[in-house]
């Protein structure tokens, strides 16, 4: 891991604007299901929003479940609310769409135009469908998220953009938000301030894009991003790690915010105190992570100011001889500051090598095994709503169902890539089992989260 270096980027302003809260907090207890495409299904951006609640929130027991299903449309979504989405009792329900819904390649055709009107008519006819099943949701809590856009301004090699694509997924995007706003149901969009990072960097490197090399499934910091703009929906500017001050010729505690801090000693040299926060840092992977991703999550840090407004554990330490020290964490040495920083303010979420990082880390790892988990899952969904659902033979898992994708493998390239998979997870046990290990690695992230009390020594150089 690396420090994470704040950037200061002239694009804040259009993700960074005035505070507001379209979406709800999450509250303990929770089920939150988000209903997507292969955006969702293979994406990161919903176990990026759990990982910030897992250490921003570690008493409030959540779970975020994934029911993602590459290449679907809303029509597709619809015929598999029962069995795929309602099943997982969501008490907030995000639903997102409009990428296969809006078409593909008939864009740069002779009659693009008209192709892109009628996929956004009848995605619109198919949407009613869908409205019609979420008003008899009286229990849960119903999020309209306007999907990731289609980058078709970026110069990629060997990929002509789509012409007028993503403008009529904005049209998608303008009749969810209607919808919610006729239904009392929560909005949030990705497209618009997605596309505007885009354009804003493109102007430099006419090649850039958080939407990926396809143009339409974005890599890890692009999943960041997402889940950056929904947190911040949801209110969470200005939510702090930890925020204190110590004055160091007094002894005494200035301020604290969700932190407690005690048993200061010492002098204007050498000063020591407890420190207890009830939140951890939010650990941000470095790894690029998925079949030939190039970007990681920890990237997204140069497009958002995700460090600045929700990922702040302040330490302001006042009134000390002027020099540089040493910082000390339960022994670990972290690093040297001035005596003028420490009394301006050092972030330590940016700092990897503190306990309370590696706490962290700790549980990011294992909340990244268990979505490996949960992708199991998603393939299986994939293979009973897009294979077996049309022939009959929905959730059968015999050796009819076996037999009937050995069939088609061999003109079907996604049944094979799915094939194994099913043939272990069509087993009631297999299932059972890794549903277990999800279980197990969930309580044991918030058994790990809790709070540790550490205590922090300043020594002069």
């Amino acid at each position: 891991m690396r420090k994470f270096v704040v950037l200061h980027c002239c694009l804040f302003f259009i993700v960074s604007s005035t505070f507001s809260q379209n979406l709800h907090l999450f509250n303990e207890g929770e089920r939150i299901v988000f209903l997507g495409n292969s955006i969702t299904d293979g994406g990161h951006y919903h176990s990026f929003i759990w990982l910030y609640y897992m250490t921003r929130y570690p008493d409030r027991n959540i779970h975020v479940l994934n029911a993602g299903v590459g290449g679907n449309t809303v029509l597709d979504m619809y015929k598999r609310l029962d069995g795929d989405v309602f099943s997982k009792n969501p008490t907030t329900l995000v639903v997102t769409f409009g990428m296969n819904d809006s078409g593909y390649f008939e864009y740069n055709g002779d009659n693009g135009a008209e192709f892109g009107e009628a996929k956004y008519q009848e995605t619109y006819e198919n949407f009613k469908l869908m409205e019609g099943r979420l008003k008899g949701l009286s229990a849960t809590k119903i999020v309209m998220m306007g999907g990731s856009p289609y980058d078709g301004s970026a110069e990629i090699e060997d990929n002509t953009a789509l012409k007028g694509k993503n403008e009529v997924m904005q049209r998608i995007v303008a009749f969810q938000k209607k919808s919610a706003e006729e239904n009392n149901w929560e909005f949030l969009d990705l497209n618009e301030p997605m596309t505007a990072i885009n354009r804003k960097y493109q102007e430099n490197d006419p090649g850039f894009t958080i939407c990926g090399l396809d143009r339409i499934h974005p890599e890890n910091d692009g999943h960041m991003v997402m889940a950056y703009l929904f947190l911040k929906e949801q209110g969470l500017t200005g939510n702090v790690v930890a925020d204190f001050e110590v004055n160091a010729s007094k002894r005494s505690v200035v301020r604290s915010e969700n932190c407690e801090i005690s048993n200061i000693r010492g002098n204007k040299e050498s000063l020591s105190f407890d420190y207890l926060a009830y939140s951890l840092p939010y650990p941000l992977d470095t790894i690029p992570r998925g079949w030939n991703v190039k970007k990681s999550q920890a990237d997204a840090m140069e497009y958002i100011p995700f460090m600045e407004e929700m990922n702040r554990e302040e330490i302001k330490v006042t009134d000390l001889a002027k020099g540089g020290y040493k910082m000390f964490i339960d022994g670990e040495e972290i690093g040297t500051w001035s005596s003028d920083a420490l009394s301006n303010g050092v972030n330590l979420a940016a700092e990897t090598r503190t306990p309370q990082y590696q706490q962290a880390l700790s549980i990011m790892h294992l909340n990244e095994i268990r979505w490996e988990i949960e992708r199991n899952f998603r393939d299986y969904a994939w293979i009973q709503f897009g294979f077996f659902q049309e022939r009959g033979l929905l959730f059968a898992n015999n050796r009819a169902s076996l037999e009937a994708v050995d069939k088609e493998t061999a003109n079907n390239l996604w049944l094979r890539i799915h094939r194994d998979n099913y043939a272990r997870m069509m087993h009631q046990s297999f299932r059972e089992t890794q549903q277990a290990e999800m279980d197990m690695l969930i309580s044991k992230i918030y058994e790990i989260n809790q709070p540790v009390k550490r205590k922090i020594t300043l020594v002069k150089i």
